[in-house]
């Protein structure tokens, strides 16, 4: 027997330093795909924070507060599922990671591995590169999580397939320039096709 799960996007546009009004407006769309029925909910590449948040990743307080903030909207998650993009600490380096929140704590992380570095992109002055990507689990769907650049190579992808993945969940802060939105089908039906494993895209917009 098949089951369903439904999905909610939430394409918004986090203002850069502003946690406050961000984890607002994650909070009012966890609310509103909670309604709905939702078990799954999508938000950007580094929600929390904006993007891009540029020399604010200097700063260890403001991983920091980023962390506190996240961790107050895992305080307040319920059965449904809901991917925060921030950006992310340990001994090891820093990362653009999101994380799954669901039953009042962090249940998954997952750590960007393809940093871009061009044209408007300078993810590796700020970010570690992961190596391991992320697969978990939703009520009997495994779910394979990556950022943005990683949809953008076939590697992860392949990768996230192989360690099961039914689902590919792709969180963006893509930016827009003239045939930009056909780039991205064309992206997504590759990924598709090389996987045999759906991809769901959420982009940051406005």
């Amino acid at each position: 027997m098949k089951t369903s799960h439904a999905i909610a996007v939430a394409q918004f546009n986090p203002v850069v330093g502003d946690l406050a009004g961000n984890a607002d407006q994650i909070r009012a769309a966890m609310a509103d795909a909670a309604a709905r029925g939702a078990r799954l909910l999508l938000t950007p590449e580094l929600s929390i924070c904006g993007y891009p948040p540029e020399d604010l990743l200097l700063r260890p307080d403001f991983y920091t507060a980023c962390r506190d903030r996240v961790a107050a909207l895992a305080a307040e998650s319920g059965d449904m599922a809901v991917v925060v993009g921030l950006p992310d600490f340990d001994d090891a380096g820093r990362y653009n990671a999101a994380v799954v929140l669901r039953h009042g704590r962090i249940v998954a992380r997952c750590r960007k591995q393809r940093l871009p570095n061009y044209e408007v992109f300078d993810e590796k002055r700020y970010f570690d590169a992961a190596t391991e990507g992320c697969v978990f689990e939703l009520d009997g769907l495994r779910c394979g999580l990556l950022i943005c650049a990683d949809l953008w190579r076939a590697p992860v992808s392949r990768a996230l397939a192989a360690a099961g993945a039914q689902v590919i969940l792709a969180i963006n802060a893509s930016p827009c320039h003239l045939g930009k939105q056909a780039e991205r089908y064309r992206v997504v039906r590759e990924r598709t096709a090389e996987t045999g494993v759906p991809v769901l895209y959420a982009n940051m917009v406005g």
